[in-house]
């Protein structure tokens, strides 16, 4: 069996993952050129760095020194501001603000799965046909992935800032930590036919209902 028949089998053995990725980007940045930013640290001292961008592996601050990248120790991080978003390290990733409701907030955390990127690209490479000759076994594979699915998929997590503690916004963990008449309040809004958890204006609309 040729190693080339071998690997098309086990990418049949993989199991596909069916994720709902919010938009997808050919690049591993947040922006495509690196831009100023300034940069609060956890000493209260600010620093302005004219080159800066987010890596969307692990949502880290990276910066460039003469020719090389370089990703920031993001444990004496407290907050990154660029122009158009404001971040905040959030347990060693950069969350940024997309609203706020009161002394609530709604912060986002994007990343890019890069596993199921590779796993679902592998997927799509088939086996069209294998012959015999000889003591030789030979394969040939068509790849049906179009143009759009070699770009990564980007994922939002969204989390709730609720009396100062950062939240996940899921129903589970909302729940074990708002109190009972936050409860009933977000049941009636979640249990709407538009909410989604993936819509930025239904999230507002439960922070709003859970804030009151």
């Amino acid at each position: 069996m040729t190693k080339r028949l071998s690997l098309c089998i086990s990418l049949f053995l993989l199991l596909s993952l069916s994720l709902t990725a919010q938009k997808r980007t050919t690049m591993a940045t947040l922006y495509r050129e690196f831009r100023p930013s300034t940069i609060t640290l956890k000493d209260g001292r600010t620093l302005k760095q004219s080159l800066t961008n987010v890596f969307l592996k692990n949502s880290s601050l990276l910066y460039l020194k003469g020719e090389y990248t370089m990703e920031a120790n993001m444990e004496n991080i407290v907050a990154v501001d660029f122009d158009d978003r404001s971040f905040v390290n959030l347990n060693g990733q950069l969350a940024f603000l997309i609203d706020s409701v009161g002394k609530n907030r709604l912060f986002c955390i994007e990343l890019f799965d890069q596993e199921t990127y590779e796993r679902n690209l592998r997927n799509n490479v088939n086996i069209s046909s294998v012959t015999f000759g000889g003591d030789q076994l030979s394969t040939s594979t068509v790849d049906l992935n179009n143009e759009d699915d070699y770009k990564l998929p980007v994922f939002r997590h969204y989390y709730y800032l609720l009396d100062g503690a950062f939240v996940k916004v899921h129903e589970r963990e909302l729940m074990r930590k708002i109190s009972k008449e936050q409860r009933t309040m977000m049941k009636r809004i979640i249990g709407l036919p538009d909410f989604s958890w993936q819509s930025e204006s239904s999230l507002l609309q439960l922070l709003k209902a859970i804030s009151e």
